[in-house]
């Protein structure tokens, strides 16, 4: 009797977990990788489209509303669930979504919606590899800066990566003019 009575209570303890952990719920990554390409207009691997598919080890708690995909910023599609707080980076490749598309057909240039583009002329790189630059970061209270080295070429507004010397790690910051670099994120000095 004894056995039988712990058997019981054995079975009732394991059925009571068992809706615990079906509750247990994640986000669908094939979910935030459709979103991600339907936010920034290319697929999978194209230009402007995701690099690669979010990493499958992420367990992200489900999001009781569709998750928010803002983006490109720095390269890459920022995912975030405002609700529970979490919020990933999904890196992107290099290149537009129009370029992604590829050259307009005939009959587009006929339709009176679509608008012609004009050629986009490159940004000339003000910054060269080897370069020193000043790097500043602050706010309209305060400014620091320190002579770094560009580790790439750059034009006006793109990022690049800068360091103080060959063995230190690298740091990224947008170029603001000729031997001027800084922080992303201070945007008011």
């Amino acid at each position: 009797m004894f056995r039988y009575s712990a058997i019981l209570l054995a079975a009732a303890a394991l059925t009571g977990a068992q809706p615990a952990l079906a509750q247990q719920k994640f986000e669908n990554l094939d979910r935030i990788d459709s979103l991600v390409a339907m936010t920034v207009g290319a697929n999978l691997g194209e230009p402007g489209g995701p690099a690669a598919p979010v990493d499958r080890r992420l367990r992200l708690a489900a999001c009781p509303a569709t998750p928010t995909v803002e983006g490109p910023v720095f390269g890459a599609a920022m995912v975030q669930c405002a609700a529970l707080g979490w919020r990933i980076r999904v890196p992107l490749v290099a290149g537009g979504a129009a370029a992604a598309s590829g050259p307009l057909p005939r009959t587009a240039a006929a339709n009176r919606f679509v608008r012609p583009t004009a050629p986009v002329a490159p940004k000339e790189n003000i910054v060269r590899k080897g370069d020193p630059v000043q790097l500043m970061a602050g706010n309209a209270a305060f400014s620091v800066s320190r002579m770094m080295v560009a580790d790439e070429d750059g034009a006006v507004g793109e990022t690049i990566r800068v360091r103080e010397d060959k063995k230190s790690a690298p740091v990224f910051a947008q170029v603001v003019e000729m031997g001027v670099v800084r922080i992303p994120g201070f945007n008011s000095f």
